[in-house]
């Protein structure tokens, strides 16, 4: 039996609601204010909701939002007065299923209620395996990989705009540093898009050649160039109904810009070579590490496509940035490992969760997962231990050690010689401290110098920079 869950402040639209639902094989709860039915959703599962637009406590938007956020797959249908059907069909974008307008009949409430839920026994609205919680940060399984949310407010936001904008066709531009998670992001705006059953095609702009990129992107005849010698099917094509990904948009040369500009605003492509237009429905993410608005400003990428993509856009912060999720995708990757490796380590010690969270993770979750995977590989306890650890974040600290600041009591005829005494013994400190550094990652690495710049994060002219920054010094003293 479906559980419907009423939202109304009006006693009588409640009862009679009540009445005919629960008469028509329903299981009907009914409430009287939002707040009412936040409390009821957070320990049921209603498989649908008929809210009222006004209500004593929030209005329709404000309510959606809300309930978006705890339950992405949850059927709304809203009743509304015909004054208001304009801002319905605005939360019918926040992702409500349908209204009904007032005055309420019987046959009207029954077919749309039979629509939605046969809907969603056949998936077609919001599939239930690829729906997104921020207050759950249990992995979501879909056909193509794992996903996980953590619990930060910045994540929490992301979440957010994903279940805002994944119901609507628009354009969605993704920033964010290199592998902070944007492709991951952008397959999850898909697989809880309409969208969902159709291809997910993701492209790497950066990896594409300036001769190879237009035929890589919109395909080419036989014949079209040298070497092409049969007819291929390009990307944007072979996503025909669904999604394609470009990331690192700003590296595509300007002539397959003008290109693209094309497909985006006509929905057509041409081949490499061919004399056919081929039409086209799908929905283009796009992704950057760098601002689109300032790559235009500075001549590097076409204003005008930038304005066709900028319908929507996510900053995903860095993982230093939100340091209460780095925990979350810790364990997540250790459940993975464990899986993939036959291992049972079941967590970290205090002092590598400590390591791990001050770290600064210049890559983001790559690094992250490729750091549990190595530390999961060589620990042989129940827990990870610190010594599993790459020598750069085990060391991390030790890389950022800074000159402290010392109250100096001193008489002042003399307070200028003891401070110069005392800089000076700090400064030896500091270089002594980081050569003793740079001699275990060398001994790390036999005494190979690019290796060990490498395990040190810097190149090999710093490292060089260093090293006689050490002899200078003991020299001079």
């Amino acid at each position: 039996m479906n559980k419907i869950l009423v939202v109304d402040d009006d006693n009588d639209i409640r009862l009679l609601l009540n009445r005919f639902l629960t008469k028509n094989g329903y299981n009907v709860v009914c409430v009287s204010k939002g707040e009412d039915a936040m409390a009821y959703l957070k320990q049921n599962s209603p498989d649908l909701i008929l809210c009222d637009y006004r209500l004593e406590d929030m209005n329709g938007k404000e309510f959606i939002t809300k309930i978006k956020v705890i339950y992405p797959d949850v059927l709304i249908i809203i009743i509304t007065g015909y004054s208001d059907v304009k801002d319905a069909v605005e939360v019918m974008r926040l992702g409500a299923f349908d209204y009904i307008t007032k005055p309420l009949y019987p046959d009207e409430i029954l077919l749309n209620i039979k629509k939605a839920l046969t809907q969603k026994v056949n998936s077609q609205v919001y599939p239930q395996k690829n729906v997104i919680s921020s207050l759950n940060t249990k992995p979501i399984e879909n056909d193509k990989e794992q996903y996980i949310v953590g619990d930060s407010t910045e994540y929490a936001t992301i979440i957010k705009q994903i279940n805002l904008v994944a119901p609507t066709n628009y354009s969605v531009i993704i920033y964010g540093e290199s592998g902070s998670g944007k492709e991951v992001i952008a397959r999850q705006i898909h697989y809880n898009s309409k969208r969902a059953t159709k291809p997910f095609i993701a492209i790497d702009c950066g990896a594409l050649s300036k001769e190879l990129a237009g035929s890589e992107l919109f395909g080419h005849e036989k014949g079209a160039f040298t070497g092409a010698l049969n007819q291929k099917t390009g990307n944007l094509e072979i996503a025909n109904g669904g999604t394609v990904f470009l990331d690192e948009i700003s590296n595509l040369s300007y002539d397959i810009q003008i290109s693209l500009l094309r497909t985006v605003q006509e929905r057509k492509i041409r081949r490499v070579g061919g004399i056919k237009d081929i039409e086209l429905d799908i929905r283009i993410i796009v992704a950057s590490n760098e601002k689109l608005w300032e790559a235009a400003r500075a001549g590097k990428f076409r204003e005008d496509l930038y304005h066709r993509f900028n319908e929507f856009s996510i900053d995903v912060p860095s993982l230093r940035e939100r340091k209460s999720d780095i925990m979350i995708f810790a364990r997540h990757f250790l459940n993975l490992t464990n899986k993939e490796l036959g291992k049972n380590i079941k967590g970290f010690q205090t002092d590598v969760e400590d390591i791990l969270i001050n770290y600064v993770w210049y890559g983001n979750l790559r690094e992250l997962k490729n750091v549990i995977k190595r530390a999961t590989l060589l620990s042989e306890g129940d827990l990870i231990e610190a010594k599993s650890l790459p020598f750069e974040i085990n060391n991390f600290h030790k890389l950022q050690f800074e000159i402290p600041e010392i109250p100096i009591h001193t008489t002042n005829e003399n307070q200028d010689s003891n401070i110069e005494s005392l800089e000076n013994k700090l400064k030896k400190a500091n270089i002594d401290l980081n050569y003793e550094i740079i001699l275990e990652a060398l001994k790390q690495s036999n005494f190979n110098k690019s290796k060990a710049a490498k395990l040190l994060n810097v190149d090999r002219k710093t490292l060089y920079n260093k090293m006689n920054q050490y002899k200078e010094f003991n020299n001079d003293n």
